[in-house]
């Protein structure tokens, strides 16, 4: 289904009506059974390709501790009611910020000083973190996907973003966000198979106090990344109507 991508484009509900139909069998095939993998400096490798995240895709309510709910501000509450599901940055083509996925496969790289995440979806785009600076830029350019420095905690690895800009939704419900965004992600592998993560959002320009969310995805061992230019071909935003907030 990856394929019908690459000459479509993102539609948000034939994603979730197709592609993300077939990668939905992703987390039911075997997972991969062994210990922790790491690098030579003894820190966890965190490198494969990985399944994609539901609760961090349609509907990030889904994504809280049970008994939670997400706190937002009287005027971005509206917001997110009023935003339809043809208008969603991510379904026309964009990046999908921080901490957003779409439903198709991911993979980690770590390097010397950096590591990336690689996405097959939407844009074949890319984040790259920073492992050999401690601090932000002091007036950083608002962009899709922040300025990203990250460390180690113990076995897991910490990500600290900021400086993003206000144009990407966090999900396909339309839950906005503004350029006063800070993300902290932390993410940990405790086996072969299986990697764990949170992020906890902290945007006052929005919300009226932090929140974290939880997601979490399976190794597919014998998976590759797909190309799919989103661009080329985007035919179908116009035939989307309503509001997709599937949980």
């Amino acid at each position: 289904m990856r394929g019908i991508a690459a000459s479509v484009v993102v539609l948000l509900l034939a994603i979730v009506s197709a592609s993300a139909q077939e990668h939905e069998a992703f987390p039911q095939r075997a997972v991969p059974a062994g210990k922790t993998p790491r690098t030579s400096d003894g820190k966890p490798d965190l490198s494969g390709v990985w399944t994609f995240e539901h609760n961090f895709i349609y509907d990030i309510s889904v994504s809280l501790a049970p008994g939670e709910t997400l706190p937002l501000q009287p005027w971005a509450a509206k917001l997110t009611q009023e935003h339809m599901s043809k208008d969603d940055p991510e379904a026309n083509c964009l990046p999908t910020g921080v901490p957003r996925q779409n439903p198709y496969p991911w993979r980690i790289v770590q390097a010397p000083g950096l590591v990336f995440f690689l996405f097959e979806g939407n844009i074949h785009s890319y984040r790259q973190i920073f492992m050999n600076r401690n601090e932000h830029p002091a007036d950083p350019n608002p962009t899709w996907y922040g300025d990203s420095i990250g460390h180690w905690d113990g076995d897991t690895l910490v990500i600290d973003s900021v400086g993003f800009n206000d144009k990407f939704w966090f999900d396909f419900a339309g839950h906005p966000h503004t350029e006063k965004l800070h993300v902290i992600e932390r993410f940990t592998r405790p086996d072969l198979g299986h990697l764990d993560y949170t992020a906890t959002i902290d945007d006052p320009g929005a919300y009226t106090k932090p929140f974290t969310m939880h997601g979490h995805s399976v190794l597919l061992p014998n998976e590759e990344l797909m190309e799919y230019i989103c661009q080329e071909n985007n035919k179908d935003v116009s035939h989307i109507v309503g509001k997709d907030t599937r949980k």
